[in-house]
């Protein structure tokens, strides 16, 4: 009876921290990681790290010298070398450690058992990858990262770049205009690709940067930033009218390239290779993104002389794309759909969004117009993106590579706060006066003062 006494006092204890680690490592992950995970996980890599990395072959035959100095001392085996270990650094999210790699090995050895490695250490992935020749860093994520995302508080993010989303490697995916100019965003509806926008608007609000928008749905999207935006426009036919003004802003911008270094006027455009970041700063002009959203109502049309403004507007669409660039401006086009059946010029236009970013698309189509032509391995991961998870993408570049990425969740409210908030840089652009949007002022509400006025003395 004492023994099932003690028994019970003992096991009560034991149940409730048990149920305690199973129920944060469901609804607060990042703590059961901290808590938990992080001393097992180190545990286990520090006492299996050499039988670990023998299992997966990544070990190499010791040196002639190694083998005699251990033949001379003891008389155990002479076992194959691991790579050596770099100090373990941990993290909110995992571990991270660096490996030397032994002659004849490269990355890629690495990288292809990653896989056995997380299953070794109990981790819930590993990502590789290549600090200097010879070394490699392992990134050990010890949970899913993207189920609650949590964006790092501090993010080295310069101009023109906004960290826009987590990769699920627990690393921010930060959308850089220098590096990647344009951009193609895909996604279904309800996908997340409304809140993609808003986090590109509001990271770029505080920038000197000038914003225009061309949203052929009424503005439903992109009218509650307007106080930001130099320029919008919500139908087609204003489309067709800002973009002929876009196309001359850049030409201009292209004489005054010429003018400062020199260029023969009559040099065509396209054989110019400099930029405007090589301007003095008090000569340069103004960055402009262009953000694109419903590409797809530029493309419809019904009649004949529709399909003439379509073509048109299609055509400085993809100048805009070609040479945009070097003038310091920048493409963002969005849409649920984009294929060449939407009419002429469809894939060219694609040609020349180098970034690529798909959501949850309804058919496999979408998804190999989006990533198939830089990443065809990542079309799957795209097309299995479940409707529980908006925010959800693939994120593809022109190198091959990609990675999964999740948006956090920004209210629509609070977007356009910052926006407000900011809306005192708009910068003076003559030519975007006449497609500035009209900004509703709401009215201040009187407080009473905080301080009650002192009463006269006499």
């Amino acid at each position: 009876m004492t023994d099932l006494t003690t028994l019970l006092e003992v096991g009560g204890p034991v149940a409730a921290l048990g149920g305690g680690a199973a129920y944060a490592r469901a609804k607060h992950p990042g703590v059961y990681w901290s808590t938990v995970g992080l001393p097992i996980s180190t545990a286990r890599l520090l006492s299996s790290y050499g039988s670990v990395m023998e299992a997966c072959g990544l070990t190499v035959a010791p040196s002639r010298l190694r083998m005699l100095a251990v033949k001379a001392t003891t008389r155990r085996e002479v076992r194959p070398v691991p790579p050596r270990r770099g100090i373990i650094r941990p993290t909110s999210t995992g571990l991270r450690l660096r490996l030397r790699l032994a002659p004849g090995q490269e990355p890629a050895d690495v990288a292809a058992s990653a896989e056995r490695l997380r299953h070794a250490w109990g981790v819930h992935a590993v990502y590789v990858t290549t600090v200097k020749p010879g070394v490699v860093e392992l990134r050990l994520v010890g949970f899913d990262v993207l189920r609650q995302v949590r964006m790092p508080r501090k993010v080295d993010a310069g101009f023109l770049q906004v960290p826009v989303a987590l990769r699920e490697d627990a690393m921010p995916f930060i959308r850089d205009y220098r590096t990647v100019p344009h951009q193609l965003t895909l996604g279904a509806t309800l996908s997340g690709k409304s809140m993609y926008l808003r986090h590109l608007i509001a990271g770029l609000a505080p920038q000197p940067v000038a914003l225009v928008g061309i949203d052929c749905k009424r503005g439903v999207e992109l009218a509650p930033f307007a106080s930001r935006l130099s320029a919008l426009a919500t139908e087609p036919e204003q489309a067709a009218e800002l973009l002929p003004v876009l196309v001359k802003e850049m030409e201009d911008r292209y004489d005054l390239i010429k003018a400062r270094q020199g260029i023969a006027p009559d040099t065509p455009a396209e054989e110019i290779t400099s930029d405007i970041w090589g301007l003095p700063e008090s000569e340069r002009p103004v960055p402009l993104v262009l953000f694109v959203d419903e590409v797809a109502e530029l493309f419809l049309v019904a009649t004949r002389k529709d399909e003439e403004r379509r073509d048109e507007m299609v055509t400085q669409l993809i100048r805009l794309a070609q040479l945009g660039r070097a003038a310091g401006i920048y493409l963002e086009v969005c849409g649920q759909r984009f294929g060449a059946e939407l009419g002429k010029g469809a894939t060219m236009l694609r040609a020349q969004l180098t970034g690529r970013v798909c959501h949850r698309v309804n058919d496999e189509a979408s998804a190999k117009m989006a990533l198939g032509d830089i990443a065809p391995e990542a079309v799957m991961a795209a097309c299995a993106i479940a409707p529980e998870r908006p925010g959800l993408a693939v994120a593809g570049d022109p190198s091959g590579g990609w990675s999964r990425i999740r948006t956090p969740y920004l209210s629509l409210g609070d977007a356009a706060e910052t926006c407000r908030a900011y809306a005192h840089l708009v910068p003076d652009m003559p030519v975007l006066k006449p497609f500035q949007p009209e900004v509703t002022v709401r009215p201040v509400e009187s407080r009473a003062p905080v301080i009650e006025p002192r009463p006269a003395t006499g």
